[in-house]
């Protein structure tokens, strides 16, 4: 089974993160697979140190001002354009019929549906009926309806490539959508089973956006959209820098505490300024920090120049600086993004999967962990799974299968010697020495970087840190297979079994005749990894599903592919009286319960 692998959004995040670059926003809409982000954090602390907000204690009225990267080109997360910024923005105006929990799982969204079951396992064909919320409408009064799940069905599944969009994993095993017993029941019939449905149709987007090619490739931006959230646009200023939302008048659930919510385009860079002079009162922080710059002294020739590359000591000021803003929370936690060391089996001599373990094993990765996170002031956990968050629903540490823990004997037998007095190990006359690839100006990838260093050099390994910029990082290196070791991330979210598998998919060639890699950067696969994903995708029942991701998960680390590391840290800075703002973990904010305390 060929699938579809991402979102637009999920690509410029991910890209974004991975390279150190701005968009460290709530992740998109949990449909789509991975691109890759940059160093991360602790599995015990994935979901965040919010928990939902007590609406009593929010007061009704008054404006929050949130900062962005930019104003985004569109509000379709499947369009091209799209950025992490789109998605946060989707998940205030449009409906995600699911949502996850703390802990990953999908669950109903009562604002959208009273109910949602699939057919039991077995029976055939899989069927799913969906209750909509009889109160949920668009901003024209038009009730949601099955014609809004054709319509986004024709567009994601793949069947017409007219529409140009991310093709997100499901769509396409969709065999039709109808109308049920009345308006409010929709029936979903697949053409083969699919386990992770609750993760489509959201953001769903209504029928007049997604119904035609022409409609679905326009750019979503301005005020003039049919939209289904707690708000509703008012102001769309690209130039100004500015997306102003406020109460939908239409809204059937919870009403919306704050009036208005001010989306700012105030780059990572600024967030810090902006925060301390009240220009802000939600702010990601984890870009400001991770790739904070030492400021050169007024009036020197360096002032005038490029900044500098970020170090750890400016990231240290920078998160000092957060920490200590009058008014201002600095809220920390890992993010279900899932940083490892990929190992590209393409290149000599990691073309030898004996090397690829051995070199596997000789990671400390509590170390590692301990190197990125504790700066941040999160807890050093490693990770243990390619595949599982920590706090996800299922995880569990397999690392013990990538082989024995004695790295050296594993080199040894893998004929790379150390020479009598110690050094850079050897073979056939050729020194084991590899490049390590890491996203420039990176902080946290640069702790990380040395700490591996240190480690394999421990082994008789000899590495050397390069570093590559956003704009090169995937397209001049990962893509071309232009690297020995590198370091980024991929998400984790509720639909590992399609949303991962294109990481791990054994490279096929292309009409060409030359292998294509795809997302799996690393270059490595199997068919029987292929087959443990497609059928966890296809395994109905919750429990063999885990089961057959376990395995997958194992035969990864027997393979050498990659060695998961930590989960990326996430910093947000929160003004003090905002209530319900901070890290949230695998989801998003509940935007009609955030605002500002009654106390404030």
């Amino acid at each position: 089974m060929r699938v579809r692998q991402l979102t637009a959004a999920a690509a410029a995040l991910l890209l974004a993160a991975t390279l150190g670059g701005c968009s460290d926003g709530p992740a998109p809409a949990p449909t789509p697979a991975p691109e890759p982000v940059p160093a991360s954090a602790d599995p015990t602390a994935a979901t965040g140190d919010v928990r939902p907000a007590d609406r009593t204690a929010v007061r009704d009225g008054g404006t929050l001002r949130w900062a962005v990267d930019r104003v985004p080109a569109t509000l379709n997360v499947y369009q091209p354009a799209a950025t992490a910024d789109s998605a946060l923005l989707a998940h205030a105006l449009y409906p995600s019929l699911f949502r996850p929990d703390e802990h990953g799982q999908l669950v109903p969204d009562p604002d959208y549906l009273t109910g949602a079951e699939s057919t039991p396992p077995g029976q055939q064909p899989q069927v799913v009926t969906y209750r909509l919320n009889p109160h949920a409408v668009w901003s024209d009064g038009t009730p949601l309806s099955a014609a809004d799940f054709i319509a986004q069905r024709a567009a994601l599944s793949g069947l017409d490539p007219a529409y140009g969009g991310g093709h997100p994993a499901g769509y396409d095993a969709i065999d039709a959508i109808t109308q049920g017993a009345d308006p409010q029941e929709v029936r979903v019939t697949f053409r083969r089973p699919y386990a992770e449905w609750p993760s489509l149709f959201g953001p769903l987007y209504p029928a007049a956006e997604t119904a035609t090619a022409a409609a679905f490739t326009r750019a979503l931006s301005g005020g003039a959209h049919l939209t289904a959230g707690p708000y509703t646009v008012s102001r769309y200023d690209a130039e100004g820098g500015r997306v102003t939302v406020v109460r939908n008048p239409l809204w059937w659930g919870d009403a919306p505490k704050a009036d208005r919510i001010d989306f700012l385009a105030e780059p990572p860079e600024r967030r810090l300024d902006a925060l301390d002079q009240d220009r802000i009162d939600i702010a990601p922080l984890t870009a400001a920090v991770d790739r904070a710059v030492p400021a050169p002294p007024s009036g020197s020739p360096a002032a005038a120049a490029a900044p500098p590359a970020a170090a750890p000591e400016a990231a240290a000021l920078a998160l000092r600086r957060a920490e200590s803003l009058p008014g201002v929370t600095v809220h920390r936690a890992a993010a279900p993004s899932l940083t490892q060391l990929t190992l590209n089996a393409a290149r000599s001599p990691l073309t030898d999967p004996a090397l690829r373990l051995a070199l596997g094993r000789a990671v400390d990765r509590r170390r590692i962990a301990d190197a990125a996170l504790t700066p941040l002031g999160l807890a050093a956990a490693p990770l243990g799974s390619h595949l599982l968050a920590g706090d996800q629903d299922g995880y569990r540490d397999n690392s013990t299968a990538g082989g024995p823990a004695d790295a050296a004997r594993l080199l040894d037998d893998a004929g790379w010697k150390r020479p009598a007095g110690g050094g850079t190990r050897v073979k056939d006359g050729k020194q084991l020495a590899l490049t390590l690839l890491i996203p420039a100006g990176s902080a946290t990838a640069k702790r990380t970087a040395d700490a591996l260093t240190a480690d394999l050099a421990e082994h008789g390994i000899a590495v050397k840190t390069v570093t590559a910029p956003a704009e090169t990082f995937v397209k001049d290196h990962l893509a071309v297979g232009d690297y020995d070791l590198a370091l980024f991330s991929w998400p984790a979210g509720p639909s590992p079994a399609s949303q991962q598998r294109p990481v791990y998919a054994k490279p096929r060639p292309d009409p060409t005749g030359a292998l294509d890699p795809g997302t799996n950067y690393a270059r490595s696969g199997t068919e029987e990894i292929d087959r443990l994903f497609d059928r966890a995708a296809a395994e109905l029942d919750p429990a063999a599903r885990l089961d057959l991701l376990q395995e997958a998960d194992i035969r990864i680390w027997q393979l050498g592919h990659s060695v998961p590391l930590y989960q990326r840290p996430e910093l947000v800075g929160v003004r003090s009286g905002v209530a319900g703002a901070g890290v949230w973990g695998f989801g998003w904010p509940r935007f009609q319960d955030v605002g500002w305390a009654r106390s404030s």
